[in-house]
């Protein structure tokens, strides 16, 4: 029979979630359940527990030997998601305890970024380090920290928040009520108020003047950089010289052997990756030059399932 866990990714629109076994193979397809339309967490888990027990029936040869789960503001050390600004449930919701409810195995929560890096580790490009660093670009920026193999958790279980390292103290306001945070300007939402404040400050035309704010994304910032557009290539310029810059900061407090950029952002390939290695390099303390490697992540389209099923895996094998 084999072992697999639930590797289960929670979002604030839907949670997609899958069965993946120790070597990171995803063993159904992945299912997805409306997050949104759950006012209790209660109901949620209940629905997602019901949808993993009939996989396990229909499959007939699985066995269940955990649970691990991604979620923005996922506290590992309490397992509760502590007041998630995209979620509906309010407060401190213990998950952990409510996934005990419906299954007799373990269950393991933390943030979505440091799930991402424990998948990293485990099924993607970090095979092998022990020290390293990934950055997730979505709408925010989130990040994980692993120091000699193990992930860095701080001693409240929020360590690592280096999308909330303050760049300019007099910068742009962010949504946790700070001014100048690296994912105002490092992040879906950071390139597109750049790519705003670019089209304000500098004359010239841009297939990007006809679109209004909420309409813009940055995956069509990345298509418009790709036809050449002026405004679109200055905005990954600027995003990828913030980028670069932060990271030198963060080299010299952990020493890491590579940093992995994973996320939507990341997709736009060398527009983003470019600026930021050259930037990165230009800037790094001479102790680090040429010894750290900027790379994009080594796990599939199933990223976020995997990190939560790595994080579960890695518990089960202390």
């Amino acid at each position: 029979m084999n072992q697999v866990v639930a590797g289960i990714d929670i979002g604030g629109t839907n949670t997609p979630f899958s069965l993946i076994d120790k070597n990171g193979n995803t063993l159904v397809d992945n299912y997805s359940i409306s997050t949104r339309t759950h006012k209790t967490a209660d109901t949620f888990v209940e629905e997602i527990a019901g949808k993993i027990k009939d996989c396990i029936k229909l499959e007939g040869d699985l066995e269940l030997v955990g649970i691990g789960i991604g979620a923005p503001n996922g506290n590992y050390y309490t397992g509760c998601v502590e007041f998630a600004p995209n979620l509906r449930w309010e407060g401190e919701v213990n998950l952990v305890e409510l996934f005990g409810k419906h299954f007799d195995v373990p269950a393991v929560l933390t943030n979505d970024a440091n799930a991402a890096a424990l998948g990293e580790m485990l099924f993607g490009g970090a095979k092998g380090m022990k020290d390293f660093i990934v950055i997730t670009l979505g709408t925010g920026l989130g990040s994980g920290v692993v120091i000699n193999g193990e992930l860095v958790y701080g001693h409240d279980g929020f360590a690592g928040e280096l999308g909330h390292t303050s760049i300019n103290h007099h910068g742009r306001e962010c949504g946790c009520g700070r001014l100048g945070c690296l994912e105002t300007y490092v992040s879906a939402t950071g390139i597109k108020r750049t790519a705003f404040k670019l089209m304000a400050k500098v004359l010239g035309s841009s297939q990007l003047r006809s679109v209004a704010y909420d309409d813009l994304s940055a995956e069509m910032i990345s298509i418009a950089a790709a036809g050449g557009d002026p405004i679109a290539k200055r905005a990954f310029e600027y995003t990828g010289e913030k980028l670069g810059k932060a990271l030198t900061d963060f080299i010299a407090f952990s020493s890491p052997e590579a940093v992995f950029i994973f996320g939507g952002l990341a997709k736009a390939g060398d527009f983003i990756f470019e600026p930021t290695k050259r930037h990165f390099e230009a800037n790094l303390l001479s102790l680090y030059k040429k010894k750290v490697k900027i790379l994009p992540s080594g796990l599939s389209k199933n990223a976020a399932i995997l990190g939560a099923a790595a994080l579960i895996w890695k518990e089960l094998e202390k």
